[in-house]
C-alpha cells in the first residue's frame, strides 16, 4: 500500500468515531475525497458522500461505515469512578484493564478501567460491565461532574499497529477501513472514465441502528448498493471453522451468498476477479447480514444490494487485525468493476 493511503488509513483508525459521534472524523474524510470528487453531500445524520457522475442515471452506493464500539457514561458515583454500558457490541472482558479516552462534555479525559485484584477474589466468572468501572483519578462525583456528564462516549486509548509489514491492527478497523476503501475506491475511478454514478458515502451508527445507511441511500435512491465491511476471519487458534466457516487473512475480498444478496451483483463481482486472477472468499448471510446492506436494500422501492467484506480477526477488541493485501484486492475489485459497467446492465434475476 502507497505511504500516503497508508497514511490516511491510520489517521483514520487514530479518530474516535464512537456511533453517534462520528463529525470529527468524517471532517477528515471529507477533506481527504474533496480533492477528486465532483462533489460533498453530507445530510441529517451526519453522513459524508463523495461523488462521481452525479448526472448519470445508474447509480451506484458505496457504504463504508466510520463508527466504532464505545463505552456510555451511565452513572458517576459519589466517589468519582464511572459506570457504563455499551455503544454497539462491546465484549467485557476485553474491556478489563484497558485504558480509555473519555470524551467528555469538558475535554478529553484519560481512564482506566479497573479490575479487582486476584488477590482479593478477581472477577466472577460471569462478569458484565455493570461489574466494571473507569478510574479516572477523581476523588468525587462533584470533581467528575466538572468534566464529565452522562452519556458521554469512551474509546479505548490504543494505537494502530503496523504487524510485519503486512498486518494492521488496532481498535475500530470494524469499520473505519471500510470508509477507507470507499474514499480509495472513488480516488481511483476519479481517474478512468467511468460511465455510471458512484456515491461513496462514509455512513454512521452502523454499530448501533444502521440508521446513516438508511438515510444515505433513502436520499440517493441508488440503482444497486454495495456494503463494504469486515467479517469474522477464522484462521487463528481456538475458531470452530466447522461452525464458522474458514475465512483467512491474505486469502482475498469475501463475498456473501444468502437471500438478501443480489445474484446478478454478484456475478458481476466474480466475474471481475475472474478478470484480475483474484481469490475471493465467501461467507453465507442467510437472512440478514447485519451489515448497511439490510438497511440500504428496504430504501424506496427496494435497492439490489451486495456485501464485499474485509477478513477481520478478533472482531471489537482493541487488537483488530487486518491485512494489506486484502485492502488492496478489495480497492481493486470493486474499482475494475465499477470501471468496466455500461449502465445498461440488468439486476433483474429472471432477466439473462
Amino acid at each position: 500500500m502507497a505511504k500516503a493511503n497508508q497514511d490516511f488509513l491510520l489517521e483514520l483508525l487514530k479518530t474516535p468515531s464512537p456511533s453517534s459521534m462520528e463529525m470529527e472524523i468524517q471532517k477528515k474524510w471529507i477533506n481527504y475525497v474533496k480533492d477528486f470528487a465532483d462533489e460533498i453531500r453530507t445530510d441529517n445524520a451526519g453522513n459524508a458522500i463523495g461523488v462521481l457522475n452525479p448526472d448519470a442515471p445508474f447509480k451506484i452506493l458505496l457504504a463504508g461505515h466510520c463508527d466504532e464500539i464505545a463505552l456510555v457514561v451511565n452513572r458517576i458515583d459519589e466517589n468519582g469512578y464511572l459506570h457504563f454500558d455499551k455503544m454497539g457490541g462491546i465484549n467485557p472482558k476485553a474491556a478489563v484493564g484497558m485504558r480509555v479516552t473519555v470524551l467528555g462534555f469538558n475535554g478529553n479525559v484519560t481512564g482506566v478501567i479497573g479490575v479487582n485484584a486476584q488477590h482479593h477474589g478477581g472477577l466472577k466468572n460471569d462478569y458484565g460491565l455493570e461489574d466494571l468501572f473507569i478510574d479516572c483519578g477523581y476523588n468525587s462525583k462533584e470533581e467528575a461532574k466538572a468534566y464529565i456528564q452522562i452519556g458521554d462516549l469512551c474509546v479505548y486509548k490504543t494505537e494502530p499497529e503496523i504487524l510485519m509489514d503486512r498486518y494492521v491492527a488496532g481498535r475500530g478497523l470494524d469499520n473505519r477501513t471500510g470508509a477507507f476503501i470507499v474514499a480509495e475506491v472513488l480516488k481511483r475511478l476519479s481517474e478512468k472514465d467511468v460511465k455510471v454514478g458512484v456515491y461513496a458515502a462514509s455512513t454512521v451508527n452502523e454499530e448501533t441502528n444502521m440508521g446513516g445507511a438508511y438515510f444515505a441511500a433513502a436520499g440517493i435512491e441508488p440503482t444497486m448498493a454495495i456494503a463494504c465491511d469486515v467479517t469474522f476471519a477464522t484462521d487463528y487458534p481456538g475458531v470452530n471453522k466447522n461452525k464458522y466457516g474458514d475465512i483467512t487473512l491474505d486469502g482475498g475480498p469475501v463475498l456473501a451468498k444468502g437471500a438478501p444478496i443480489n445474484i446478478k451483483i454478484n456475478q458481476l463481482l466474480e466475474r471481475t476477479a475472474k478478470k484480475l486472477n483474484m481469490d475471493v472468499q465467501y461467507e453465507l448471510t442467510p437472512r440478514m447480514t447485519g451489515t448497511d446492506a439490510d438497511k440500504m436494500r428496504l430504501t424506496g422501492k427496494g435497492v439490489p444490494v451486495s456485501l464485499v467484506s474485509l477478513p477481520l480477526r478478533y472482531m471489537h477488541s482493541p487488537v483488530e487485525t487486518a491485512s494489506f493485501k486484502d485492502i488492496e484486492e478489495e480497492i481493486d475489485l470493486i474499482v475494475t468493476m465499477i470501471a468496466d459497467m455500461t449502465g445498461e446492465e440488468s439486476l433483474n434475476p429472471l432477466e439473462d
